[in-house]
């Protein structure tokens, strides 16, 4: 999400600890997305794509699907090892490794395009810009890319976002307005030129037990909690949905990206 901080104070983040909810709960992007994508150059067959702190592949695992050449890295071994486990579950061509966006381990201008959904915020901007100028061919395109839900449009959303604040106050994910700058500050900083971008809202089908799945994956719970406090958080999270939520129910949630020529 544009304008949430990457830092949740005193509380480590470990994306690992959380893999099995996020592999089983944690929906990717809407077909809508990738077509937009492949209408502006990445995600088409043949095409070399790395996707950085690719978590269990959701995007990686895409554009298998649509014929391309892909590779995804992540810095949480677990996620990694869901990644690989979903991609050969479906005998998708999929290479996947440890590593952080800032050492990618791969050859000069070994890809045509990268791909960073919901994770820009963590990275070292500099020292990731210079590795993708590195393994990006001549033209190479970067899209950084989020698939939000939006509490003031959603109220389940809203009511989950106060219960992880009652367990978890640090937590800095909670309210997001919704607002996508034309321009990431990251970018316009460094004179980083735009060649497109777009956003669009579009309603998530979830179940109570897929939507509690759903937010033990954030960061707020899952990646940060131990887990008598996940389960205890999930508890109460249960009783919360059996009260406000029917059997299913839609969150919205805003998808947005830009695309950077920085090869």
């Amino acid at each position: 999400m544009h304008g949430i901080s990457s830092i949740d104070p005193g509380r480590a983040i470990d994306w690992g600890k959380t893999s099995s909810d996020y592999a089983r709960h944690r929906p990717g992007p809407p077909e809508e997305f990738f077509l937009r994508l492949a209408a502006l150059g990445i995600g088409r067959p043949g095409q070399r794509i790395l996707d950085l702190a690719t978590g269990t592949g959701l995007l990686a695992r895409q554009f298998a699907r649509q014929g391309c050449a892909v590779s995804g890295i992540d810095i949480a071994a677990g996620q990694i090892d869901a990644a690989r486990a979903l991609a050969a579950e479906e005998g998708l061509d999929a290479r996947f490794e440890v590593a952080p966006a800032e050492a990618i381990p791969f050859a000069d201008a070994a890809f045509d395009a990268a791909t960073a959904s919901q994770c820009w915020l963590y990275f070292d901007p500099d020292r990731t810009l210079a590795e993708l100028r590195r393994v990006l061919a001549p033209g190479g395109l970067l899209a950084t890319c989020h698939f939000s839900w939006l509490p003031h449009a959603s109220p389940i959303a809203a009511a989950s976002e106060a219960l992880v604040l009652k367990h978890n106050p640090d937590w800095r994910g909670a309210g997001w307005n919704g607002a996508v700058p034309p321009v990431p500050q990251w970018a316009a900083d460094r004179g980083i030129a735009l060649r497109a971008m777009f956003w669009f809202d579009a309603p998530v089908r979830f179940t109570a037990e897929s939507w509690r799945g759903r937010i033990r994956a954030c960061r707020g719970v899952g990646a940060t909690l131990d887990d008598s406090a996940v389960a205890a958080f999930d508890a109460e999270h249960a009783e919360l949905l059996a009260r406000i939520a029917p059997a299913e129910f839609d969150i919205v949630h805003r998808i947005d990206a830009h695309l950077f020529e920085v090869g």
